[in-house]
């Protein structure tokens, strides 16, 4: 799943849209709750060897809040790597593009359902 189609359902779902926090990653964003402010995503573009992938270029990635005993079974499949700088008990880091677009969804609404 590209950026743009991500932050378009983010919107389109959940009214949420991103957020660029940090001057010194102006490249990184969340997306939060209206209500209470809480994230339920964040979404970087990451040096791979930062997250234990070859390779000198960055990739991007959505961390999303996901039940721990999914955590497990995720790790196992391909684009999924435990969460980068989030806990890692509650939350899973997906590289954008290497999995299905219809499991980036899936997660995302969990993430958000868990974060209400």
């Amino acid at each position: 799943m590209e950026k743009n189609k991500l932050f378009e359902y983010a919107y389109e779902s959940f009214g949420a849209k991103p957020e660029y926090l940090w001057k010194r990653y102006p490249e990184y964003c969340v997306l939060r709750h209206a209500g209470n402010r809480k994230w339920f995503a964040v979404v970087m573009d990451v040096p791979r060897a930062s997250l234990g992938l070859p390779g000198e270029w960055k990739v991007p990635i959505l961390n999303v809040k996901c039940e721990p005993l999914l955590i497990g079974s995720l790790l196992k499949k391909r684009g999924y790597l435990p969460a980068w700088h989030m806990n890692k008990e509650n939350w899973i880091s997906i590289v954008l593009g290497a999995v299905p677009d219809e499991e980036i969804i899936a997660l995302l609404e969990m993430s958000f359902g868990m974060t209400e």
